[in-house]
């Protein structure tokens, strides 16, 4: 197997206060990552994060403002492990980033342990992850 297409979704809060982002506590990874999942075929690979970010928080994410496009913020190929019958492989990554509203409700589903709206001072009590930091940094940047 040589490898998924993924759609991520770096959520980034929009309003007043100090940036969060809006992160999962994967299930099977036993790691806090930003939401996303495989492509399984689908060309629309922003449509693949934000259908994925919905799913995995119950947030409605959405677009930059002054934007009626999305924007790809990052891209990431990264090793997956084997597990189960599934021998390891790459996930090619691309990150698109929207901005939600903190105050939304968030749910966990199936695939997670947590959701939460993470300070990106505070990135680093989650994550040293280092494609997480690279992503803040980028963040903190360009905005």
């Amino acid at each position: 197997m040589p490898g998924h297409l993924t759609g991520s979704a770096w959520v980034v809060s929009d309003g007043v206060g100090s940036p969060a982002v809006l992160l999962t506590h994967h299930r099977k990874l036993d790691r806090w990552l930003q939401l996303g999942g495989h492509s399984d075929g689908d060309a629309d690979l922003p449509g693949v994060a934000l259908r994925e970010a919905r799913e995995e928080s119950g947030v409605a994410p959405f677009v930059p403002p002054g934007s009626d496009r999305w924007r790809l913020f990052d891209i990431d190929v990264h090793a997956i492990p084997a597990r189960g019958d599934v021998p390891a492989h790459e996930h090619y990554d691309l990150r698109f980033l929207f901005f939600a509203d903190r105050e939304q409700p968030v749910t966990v589903s199936d695939e997670s342990h947590d959701v939460a709206w993470i300070s990106l001072q505070a990135l680093e009590e989650y994550t040293d992850e280092p494609s997480m930091l690279r992503m803040r940094g980028k963040w903190m940047e360009s905005f």
